[in-house]
């Protein structure tokens, strides 16, 4: 059974009647032909006018869909010869961060990303794809290789955040993070960032430091979550609405802030619709990216990069 949200019930009765339709026709075999046309217009309407009009903790709920494509379905989709490389070689090897060489389009890059679980089991293994600090310090061994080979790296974001336990915070959490920002901003490899769900918070940033940082039309990317940051001003959930607003954790108030470099358009109601049209397209605009980066001088790269983020919250006056 397909997962929907409140908003989308308007689709979801119309879908319905055209599911009844279709049995009524089929049992007293009427031809029904003429109301499923209309039932199927009203419905493509329909989702014009509430996926062109979605609220910031609209598109939150789709990013969460459960249904929706994680890191590693996407490398399936999109990459050949994927190898996974794990451990940190200090402590162990986190499983909510995935990572190793793969080809895409025939270009050998190092794919790094979140990943949350498919069920109840693989969530809890995969700590809802909340890493700990050997989760980044993972990441960055394997960027550190990629750079070694000269290869480029690709990260996928969906994260609720580092995971906040206090056992990560003892061994490090904020140095990890903050380490990963520094070396990615001096890696002497293309870097291209790309936010598939949920961008929270550090944890997001940790493997989110790029040439072209790109969001999914119906992903997020904030310094805390509506839920989290509802509870610290008001004390109570109930204000996650006017939270994810106030926010402007949108791909479209994030590119307008001058803080991601491009909207990747996702499938009428979101990625899960269509998971493999979504790869195609992330895959296309990746290889595209990765073309032109490649085209510069490695030193022009690096400092574009540094550049970039240093401009990132500069405010002129006069």
């Amino acid at each position: 059974m397909t997962t929907s949200f409140d908003f989308e019930k308007p689709i979801a009765d119309l879908q319905q009647q055209i599911e009844k339709v279709k049995q009524i026709a089929e049992k007293t075999k009427v031809d029904m032909s003429g109301t499923l046309t209309e039932l199927d217009q009203q419905l493509a309407a329909a989702k014009e006018q509430i996926y062109s009009n979605l609220t910031g903790w609209q598109k939150v709920q789709i990013s969460r869909h459960p249904e929706r494509p994680y890191t590693l379905q996407y490398i399936e989709m999109m990459c050949e010869n994927f190898v996974e490389l794990h451990g940190d070689r200090t402590v162990k090897d986190d499983k909510a961060i995935v990572g190793g060489f793969a080809s895409i389009g025939g270009q050998t890059v190092m794919v790094i990303g979140h990943q949350k679980g498919t069920n109840t089991k693989l969530r809890q293994y995969r700590n809802f794809g909340m890493a700990n600090p050997e989760g980044y310090r993972k990441a960055l061994r394997l960027m550190k290789l990629a750079e070694k080979f000269n290869k480029p790296v690709v990260t996928l974001i969906d994260t609720p955040g580092a995971f906040p336990g206090l056992e990560a915070e003892e061994r490090g959490q904020g140095e990890a993070i903050a380490r990963n920002l520094l070396e990615m901003s001096v890696l002497r490899v293309p870097v291209i960032c790309v936010v598939i769900g949920e961008g929270a918070s550090g944890g997001a940033l940790g493997i989110g430091i790029g040439d072209k940082v790109l969001m999914l039309e119906h992903s997020w990317y904030s310094v805390i979550s509506p839920e989290n940051c509802s509870a610290i001003l008001w004390r109570t959930w109930d204000y996650k609405e006017r939270a994810a607003e106030c926010l402007k954790l949108t791909g479209d108030d994030m590119l307008k802030n001058g803080l991601i470099d491009g909207i990747i358009p996702e499938p009428m109601g979101g990625a899960h619709q269509d998971p493999v049209w979504m790869a195609e397209t992330l895959k296309n605009r990746i290889l595209g990216d990765l073309k032109e980066l490649k085209a510069k001088d490695i030193d022009t790269v690096v400092n574009e990069r540094i550049e970039k983020f240093c401009a990132m919250g500069v405010v002129v006056e006069g």
